[in-house]
């Protein structure tokens, strides 16, 4: 009776024994990882006596793959966002050069109001000036000999002697008038009878 006991607790210390091993070889292929996890089951089911192989694992993945798919639609992600991001680099420059095209306008236009203004000041300068010297061109013929001015009025164009004459004292413009040739008295005629029918009437 003793001897069946002493047999039966050395059974109970191999197995104990063995199921550790099994154990500390498990853990061993499980920090491993991999094909030899898989291995450590097929041991641990042998090991246990068992007649059925337990079914062997896929390995683990350890980072995530894209399949075919998903890849190109993310390369199509990241162009359209490439392609967002260029335009929007085009749009800023081209607002930022439309600024500057807007200030050179700007600037331009100041410029030229101001040389308008020059302008129109010179012109109006130039204007007095030339009308001053018309007024006192004109009083030196009507102040001229009678005889000396109808010369002089004879051999000037009809247009430039029309000027002259109307601007002069009718008594004046009258008898230098009624002096010239008939031919030259009536193309001044009709000029200075064109100059009143464009004239405004008040």
């Amino acid at each position: 009776m003793s001897q069946s006991k002493t047999i039966f607790s050395m059974r109970r210390t191999g197995g104990a024994l063995t199921f550790v091993f099994v154990t500390l070889l498990i853990s061993g292929f499980l920090r491993l990882g991999g094909d030899e996890f898989a291995w450590a089951q097929e041991i641990a089911a042998l090991s246990v006596g068992s007649d059925t192989p337990v079914a062997k694992q896929k390995p683990v993945p350890t980072a995530c793959v894209a399949n075919g798919n998903t890849a190109q639609m993310l390369t199509a992600i990241r162009y359209r966002q490439a392609q967002l991001d260029i335009r929007d680099s085009r749009s800023v420059d081209r607002l930022q050069a439309l600024k500057v095209a807007e200030l050179k306008i700007k600037q331009n236009t100041k410029a030229l109001v101001a040389a308008e203004k020059r302008l129109a000041a010179t012109l109006a300068i130039a204007d007095s000036a030339a009308e001053k010297d018309l007024l006192r061109l004109t009083t030196v013929y009507e102040n001229m000999k009678p005889k000396n001015a109808i010369g002089l009025f004879g051999e000037m164009a009809p247009e430039f002697a029309a000027g002259f004459l109307g601007r002069m004292r009718p008594q004046s413009a009258a008898l230098i008038m009624s002096s010239l040739s008939p031919e030259k008295a009536y193309q001044i005629s009709l000029i200075l009878a064109g100059r009143n029918a464009r004239a405004p009437v008040k």
